[in-house]
């Protein structure tokens, strides 16, 4: 099927946060993004590097490409920063996320489960919020230039991770 504005494609999630939820892919996958949102890494590209200590979306991979889960790194039993890729934890819980107001009612898991819709074609109300919060987190690539030598992965590994959890490349800045 093409995919159009006109001819949307229609998903139907039931996994353990959401029954029924329907939402359509309007734009083709990893396509027509807002000017102001150019994130380096794809979700697959994040998932196989390790991120969120590996837990996050352990329970709906039939959402996403098959593709992105074949060298994932993912834990189904627990957040396990070792599955990081700098192997520290740089993630709040969910409960902290909810609390704090930056869960949108359609994407329970939270700024990931957002932008993977969106890589895959969703556009919704809540895409011009995400994407400020996206762009709030430069600021720590700002810190990591100032503070750490060029090209030492090693300094300062939880902002790196924290910059890989929003798909800014942590390795290079």
């Amino acid at each position: 099927m093409i995919m159009t504005k006109r001819n949307p494609v229609k998903i139907i999630v039931n996994d353990r946060m959401q029954k029924g939820y329907v939402y359509y892919r309007s734009q083709p996958a990893g396509k027509n993004f807002d000017p102001g949102f150019f994130p380096k890494l794809t979700p697959k590209q994040m998932l196989k590097m390790g991120v969120f200590g590996g837990k996050y979306m352990t329970d709906c991979t039939e959402e996403f490409p098959e593709d992105w889960f074949a060298r994932a790194k993912l834990c189904p039993e627990r957040h396990n920063p070792a599955m990081n890729f700098f192997g520290v934890n740089a993630s709040q819980s969910l409960a902290v996320w909810r609390e704090k107001g930056w869960i949108y009612h359609e994407d329970p898991r939270g700024w990931f489960q957002w932008y993977c819709r969106y890589y895959l074609g969703r556009r919704c109300e809540d895409d011009e919020r995400q994407i400020q919060r996206w762009r709030a987190m430069r600021r720590h690539i700002a810190q990591i230039k100032k503070n750490c030598p060029p090209g030492d992965i090693t300094c300062r590994p939880k902002q790196r991770q924290a910059l890989l959890n929003w798909a800014y490349d942590g390795r290079i800045l």
